[in-house]
């Protein structure tokens, strides 16, 4: 099986159901079988659409296995039997569904899916936008409908390909009104609910934006793959380059606004850090507040290592496919670009290429770096400036001191000389300071020593003059650079405390993952590609680093620089600890169900301690009483023990049978009769004892798919304990509305009610949470009504009574609805 070469998948993307994915799909499966492909159906839902069912005539379809599960029969794919059928191309509909608990292979059918790619099959598939894990809450918040089914983003990216079946709200809704989509009595609900025109326009933006953003993906790993570097207009990005400087604020707002002005527009803000240039103004703060503010207006913050600022803004927005550059205007003055020449933004300018620089002014422009510019020990400018400036400079001096001869005396203008030289030594360092001294002495011997105009060398006093200037500028100079050294060093070590800060920062984010630490290596240190490996590798011109216990990192591009590899082994030490907590998060999952089984055991002992030797004592005392000898007793003493005997052992009964119901809910083997049931039918047994409950008008409502004695059950037990927390005087309530196919029942009391904090916790079994009275059961109330509910594809959900209280609302599909429906509804689960 390892030689066989995995199957492709493709998959039809729809923001909705009614949009056409299904009849899509056949047409694809039709097309490819003209062109001689083996094709089968191996399952395809066609919700009785007469226009789809004809697209699978002259296919091939594999029968479908059927299923038996709690009760009901249902119809699931035949996965067996189309593995067995190994054709080219198999059409499965309905990527997210669950398939029938116990029956199959595997819990899902993306599952199932991989297991036909893996056996060399292609495979043709459908799927809603609404059942994508990532934007699976936000759909629920658009539509204010739970979705049950739900499939990992990562299996839908790695497709072969991925289509977007798109169509506008007006279309999609008139196909609903003209029955194309739902069966009659269906349709006035979904278009006043989920197939709203808000609804379907914000959900089609999802799906657009989804496939926008897996487009992207393609474009950008064909790039990478080809080595094209080019900027490649596709979509606008604007990456916005931050110093931590106080024009940070207004570089990010203006770099949002113009990547607005274009729909799909991203924003990325990335800080260099660094030994030199633009970050002379770095401030902690002001980065982590800049951070803040570009989350907040949509974008992402990225920060890379780079000495050359210039360089490492240009590549960073190359390798994101950047078509604008946005830029502050230098915070230096002019004098100290005269001296050091061209800036950051003229720079990046003229290697931008094809990127757009935006040179952004602000309120700091040319006033100066808040802080010391860490800069090289001495840049190129300054290495060509200080020998020119240690010949030109004496000259003009000589110039102006001889145009006012006699002003001054020969000391002043020797100290004169002296003061060029030194501001040459600043300038550029011992060479030129040696340079400068030489010219300094020569001229001032020449000029200003008596004999002027003649060189007096055999002088001791021009010999000494000669030594002072060049040690006095040696000795300058050598200060001068021992101080940019200094403060180069200073430079690099708060850079690399700024790149280690952001990575704290990513982990505190809770982006810790191990996929996200690989890709802010990448990102941070401008490499090709980084990955995690078990051993370091044999080929040429990659890095590697150890990362912890068997693993290591593995990094292609750049060579990196010492300083770069002592920041790279700290990001190492973070991924080898993220590779040590996924294991033992993997361990812990492992004992997780047997800590939970364990704990489970002990509150069952517990409780079984308690709750039932107390009824099982009363009724052995009564027993045994009556079979005395010892004791006559009267005919009424006689009755009340047999009473009490008797409720003693409905008690027991009724406690074994909560026990046995809830062990049959876990093992999934508790059986269903479901059929349309309406709620005067099962709510006055089900209510019969419990005292001071009103019940509502309920004859307006539709029927249920429930089975009805299981169903008293759950009104019984929700009942009885909204009447245990209800105050002497009041009355539990109980009323039921229908609403978008589905019926909802609620039991509403008037007690002390119950935190948010506490709601995860009721419907634990083996737990009375609140009450006053332990010594009432078992505390299996809840949890059986939840688990009955939900195995009769409901919902039990606690809300906060208006005024004081809880409020149990349980959901129940209508009964025109069958277990086995339309799975493209927004409403379903097992």
């Amino acid at each position: 099986m390892s030689d066989v070469r995995p199957g492709r998948l493709k998959v039809y993307l729809g923001a909705a159901p009614g949009v056409g994915k299904t009849y899509r799909m056949l047409g694809e499966g039709r097309r490819r079988a003209a062109r001689g492909a083996d094709v089968v159906v191996g399952f395809v839902e066609c919700h009785g659409r007469p226009n789809t069912e004809a697209m699978t005539e002259g296919l091939e379809t594999v029968p479908r296995a059927r299923c038996v599960y709690r009760g009901g029969v249902f119809e699931e794919m035949d996965l067996g039997a189309v593995l067995d059928r190994r054709p080219e191309v198999a059409i499965v509909d309905e990527f997210a569904h669950s398939n029938v608990p116990g029956d199959g292979r595997n819990p899902k059918r993306w599952q199932d899916i991989e297991e036909l790619l893996a056996a060399g099959i292609d495979v043709v598939t459908a799927l809603n936008i609404q059942h994508l894990e990532s934007l699976n809450d936000v759909v629920e918040k658009i539509t204010n409908v739970p979705q049950h089914e739900k499939v990992p983003d990562e299996q839908v990216r790695r497709a072969w390909q991925i289509e977007l079946v798109d169509m506008p709200p007006e279309g999609l809704r008139r196909r609903m009104a003209h029955g194309n989509i739902y069966a009659p009595e269906k349709i006035d609900a979904a278009l006043a609910n989920y197939f709203r025109p808000g609804n379907l326009t914000a959900l089609r933006q999802l799906a657009l934006l989804w496939v926008a953003d897996r487009v992207d993906e393609a474009l950008q790993e064909y790039r990478t793959q080809h080595g094209i570097g080019r900027v490649w207009e596709t979509r606008e990005r604007v990456v916005v380059a931050l110093t931590g400087g106080p024009e940070g604020d207004t570089l990010v707002r203006r770099a949002a606004r113009i990547a607005d002005r274009s729909a799909g527009g991203d924003l990325l803000a990335v800080h260099v850090a660094r030994s030199d240039g633009l970050a002379g103004g770095v401030s902690a703060a002001s980065l982590a507040r800049q951070r803040r503010l570009v989350e907040d207006l949509g974008g992402s913050y990225h920060s890379v290592v780079g000495d050359d600022v210039a360089t490492a803004l240009v590549e960073f927005a190359r390798a994101e496919n950047a078509t604008q550059l946005v830029l502050g205007t230098s915070r230096r003055g002019r004098l100290s670009r005269f001296l050091t020449g061209p800036g950051t933004g003229e720079t990046v300018t003229e290697l931008s290429g094809d990127i757009d620089v935006h040179r952004v002014t602000h309120e700091r422009a040319g006033l100066g770096t808040l802080l010391p510019s860490r800069r090289r020990t001495l840049s190129t400018a300054r290495l060509i400036a200080g020998p020119v400036a240690g010949l030109v400079l004496p000259l003009l001096l000589t110039v102006v001191l001889a145009q006012i001869r006699g002003a001054l005396d020969l000391t002043s203008e020797a100290l004169l000389f002296l003061l060029a030289v030194v501001a040459v030594a600043c300038i550029g360092g011992v060479a030129s300071a040696v340079i400068a001294s030489v010219t300094a002495s020569l001229l001032l011997n020449y000029w200003f020593v008596p004999p002027v105009g003649a060189f007096t060398l055999n002088d001791p006093d021009a010999l000494l003059a000669l030594a002072v200037f060049v040690v006095v500028a040696a000795t300058v100079a050598g200060v001068v650079d021992r101080s940019l050294r200094l403060s180069r060093r200073s430079a690099r070590a708060t850079a690399e405390a700024e790149t280690m800060s952001s990575l704290a920062g990513t982990i505190v984010r809770g982006e810790a993952t191990i996929p996200a630490l690989l890709e802010r290596t990448r990102e941070t240190f401008g490499m090709e590609s980084v990955q995690l490996a078990d051993e370091p590798p044999d080929t040429d011109g990659v890095t590697f680093v150890p990362a912890g216990r068997g693993a290591c990192l593995v990094l292609r591009g750049r060579t990196l620089s010492s300083s770069e590899r002592r920041v790279l082994a700290a990001f190492a030490a973070h991924v080898g600890s993220a590779v040590e907590r996924a294991r033992l998060a993997e361990a812990a999952a492992e004992v997780e169900p047997v800590k939970a089984a364990d704990r489970m055991r002990t509150a069952l002992l517990r409780a079984v301690g308690h709750d039932l030797r107390t009824p099982l004592a009363a009724g052995w005392a009564a027993v045994t009483s009556l079979r005395s000898r010892d004791v006559e007793f009267s005919a009424e003493d006689r009755e009340e023990l047999l009473a009490t005997a008797d409720e003693s052992m409905a008690k027991l009964d009724r406690l074994v049978e909560n026990l046995l119901d809830l062990s049959r809910l876990e093992a999934g083997v508790l059986p269903l009769n479901l059929r349309p049931t309406f709620l005067e039918e099962v709510l006055p047994t089900a209510l019969a004892d419990v005292h001071g409950v009103e019940v509502a008008d309920t004859e307006e409502i539709p029927p249920v798919l429930a089975d009805p004695p299981l169903l008293e059950r759950v009104i019984a037990n929700l009942a009885g304990n909204a009447a245990r927390h209800t105050p002497p005087g009041r009355k539990v309530l109980v009323s039921a509305s229908a609403l978008a196919g589905r019926v909802e029942l609620r039991v509403i009391d008037r007690g002390p009610g119950l935190p948010p904090s506490g709601r995860d916790r009721l419907f634990e079994p083996f737990q009375r949470l609140g009450d006053t009275d332990n010594t009432t059961g078992l505390g299996l109330g809840l949890a059986l009504a939840r688990g009955l509910t939900e195995a009769m594809n409901g919902t039990v959900t606690p809300e906060e009574t208006p005024g004081g209280g809880l409020t149990m609302v349980v959901s129940l599909p209508f009964a025109g609805r069958s277990v086995d429906a339309d799975k493209s509804e927004p409403v379903h689960g097992w």
